[in-house]
């Protein structure tokens, strides 16, 4: 199975409400007016609530009771206009609750997205795609249900449960304690079932980011899956995942149904009693109809909210876990360029790169590269050659500050990489990768990808790679659309793309990490006589396995177990019958 083990997202621990919503309504600062007038209808709201049992009471003791119709009209008139007043203000509260609902879940995902590209490479290198769409997605979906389902309107529902309190108990205070007499029970059976909902939402957050991670790696994956005929396993796999996000939620509905049953009986109950009890009032005269059916309607009023309280609280678990992973992503550590405002902005002209005693682990103390010390002057070419694994690659990350060093330092005219901005650094360095990525959009934003500078520079940088020969034979020839992942170009083509992506950026330091690799022998001569043109008074820096592409480099670095085994040009290694004449050998035995 390709998927469990680090794939696993993670499931909170701790809990911290309070905390959470404290930080949420950061977020609803800003349009804290609108929810204001919110507030401010929900008395008004509950006021129409409360008055139309009583005026049913009116009327039936005042009028029907007693058979007089005058007054009654009046008083159906005045019940229509309540339902429409509190029908009115309903809809207002609701709109702009969910109005409010969607500006605040624009401005997190704006903020979670921005936050998401700053991160470190490490951060990606153990999270799942997934994962992190299911932030941006389904989490601060939930969100919105929240605001949707009108969340703010708990306060509106407190002040109808106090009224309803506030009432009862005026108009007959046995009754009132019999009506009340379920309360104990009810309180009880909401504070224990709110833990076993709450653990429950965890677990159905984590399974579906689980479930999107899959389906994310897996599609990404389909040719693969589809060439070695893994489909059967893949929906096996699928099943397993899919079983497990469905297990997940059964506890949600088991817990949801109970609550809202056990308020359903309570509040059937209730009015079981005030039947019973009441009726024996009217007997004695002591109670009047009109009052016991007041009762029955105040009752139902009463236990609505309840009703809704435990939908809404099921909703706030939702997004109480939502938050948790929302805010927890936020909290993981941005690229070491925090204080980024303090570092210098500018790089001064590039005279020399040094890696000094360079010492770097991806995890804990497992070094990829042990004491690595490599002068580069302006202008020179240097290739890094060695068996795969043994940290060439890691070199030229190491230089763009994807990671940074565990000892040593990197340096630029003898100044440490970490004391400019990561802006500053990288807007300085082009790289080139083995296994190129196209975006979805047009073939100008591809090469240029939204830089003005850049785009001036397009045509040309397609020219001098040799990417103009397929470009203009295209239909809109820079405006052609690029589909997702550049799925209508050939391999060779997208490394044609990213090549004149590297050129329109001019950078002053170039990084070729396997960048020939997908091109065809033809092209990768067209390539190699047009960058000779770029590299002309730039420094290039070549990660090469074939290497045949590296024989004219300045220099030539063996990387071997994480350690600086040999350096010098083609002639000098060969000359040194060392490794570098080994792997040579190898390649060329034929």
């Amino acid at each position: 199975m390709h998927f469990g083990g680090i794939y696993e997202d993670e499931i909170v621990g701790k809990v911290y409400d309070r905390r959470l919503m404290r930080r949420f309504f950061g977020y609803v600062l800003p349009y804290k007016r609108l929810v204001l007038g919110c507030l401010v209808v929900l008395p008004f709201i509950a006021a129409a609530r409360l008055v139309q049992p009583w005026i049913l009471k009116v009327a039936i003791d005042g009028h029907i009771v007693k058979h007089q119709m005058h007054g009654l009209p009046a008083l159906a008139g005045w019940f229509l206009f309540v339902i429409f007043a509190e029908s009115l203000l309903n809809f207002a509260q609701v709109y702009i609750l969910s109005y409010v609902g969607q500006k605040v879940m624009f401005d997190l995902r704006m903020e979670l997205f921005a936050h998401i590209q700053r991160l470190s490479a490490r951060f990606f290198d153990h999270t799942p795609v997934g994962s992190l769409v299911s932030r941006l997605t389904s989490d601060l979906e939930v969100l919105g249900e929240m605001f949707a389902a009108g969340i703010v309107t708990v306060v509106g529902d407190i002040l109808v449960l106090a009224g309803i309190i506030g009432i009862m108990l005026w108009m007959n205070v046995q009754l009132s304690l019999v009506t009340f007499s379920v309360l104990p029970l009810l309180i009880w059976v909401a504070f224990n079932f709110r833990n076993r909902m709450r653990t429950s939402f965890r677990q159905v957050r984590a399974r579906l980011a689980n479930l999107s991670s899959f389906l994310t790696e897996s599609i990404g994956g389909m040719m693969v899956v589809q060439l070695f005929s893994r489909q059967r396993a893949e929906a096996a796999e699928f099943r397993r995942l899919n079983e497990s996000y469905r297990e997940a939620n059964l506890p949600v509905i088991t817990w949801d149904a109970a609550l809202y049953a056990v308020v359903e009986s309570l509040s059937s109950i209730a009015v079981a009693l005030i039947i019973w009890y009441g009726g024996g009032e009217i007997v004695h005269g002591t109670l009047t109809f009109g009052a016991l059916v007041a009762f029955i309607q105040y009752i139902e009023r009463f236990f609505s909210p309840i009703r809704d309280l435990s939908a809404k609280y099921s909703v706030m678990q939702g997004a109480m876990a939502a938050l948790e992973r929302i805010f927890g992503m936020l909290d993981q550590e941005r690229e070491s360029d925090a204080a980024g405002e303090q570092k210098e902005t500018q790089l001064p002209a590039l005279q020399s790169i040094s890696f000094e005693n360079v010492w770097f682990a991806y995890k804990s103390e497992d070094y990829v590269l042990k004491g690595i010390n490599l002068d580069i002057k302006r202008g020179e070419k240097i290739a890094l050659v060695g068996e795969t694994g043994g940290g060439k690659t890691t070199v030229t990350r190491l230089l763009a500050r994807l990671y940074e060093v565990n000892r040593g330092r990197i340096a630029i005219n003898d100044r440490d990489i970490r004391e400019f901005s990561l802006k500053a650094l990288r807007s300085r360095i082009g790289v080139v990768l083995q296994d190129p990525y196209l975006f979805s959009g047009t073939l100008a934003y591809n090469i240029c990808l939204g830089d003005e500078q850049a785009r001036a520079r397009m045509e040309r940088a397609a020219a001098v790679v040799g990417a103009d020969r397929f470009i203009n034979q295209l239909p809109g020839r820079f405006d052609y659309e690029v589909r997702e992942r550049g799925v209508n170009f050939s391999a060779g083509e997208r490394q044609l793309i990213s090549f004149a992506r590297a050129v329109a950026f001019d950078p002053e330091i170039l990084v070729l990490d396997e960048a020939t690799a997908s091109v065809d022998p033809a092209s990768e001569r067209l390539i190699e006589e047009g960058l000779q043109a770029l590299m002309e008074g730039r420094t290039t820096l070549v990660v090469a396995h074939r290497l045949s592409t590296i024989r004219d480099a300045d220099r030539i670095v063996v990387i071997h177990h994480g350690e600086k085994a040999e350096e010098g040009n083609h002639a000098e290694l060969m000359a040194a019958q060392g490794l570098y004449y080994r792997l040579y050998q190898l390649q060329f035995k034929d």
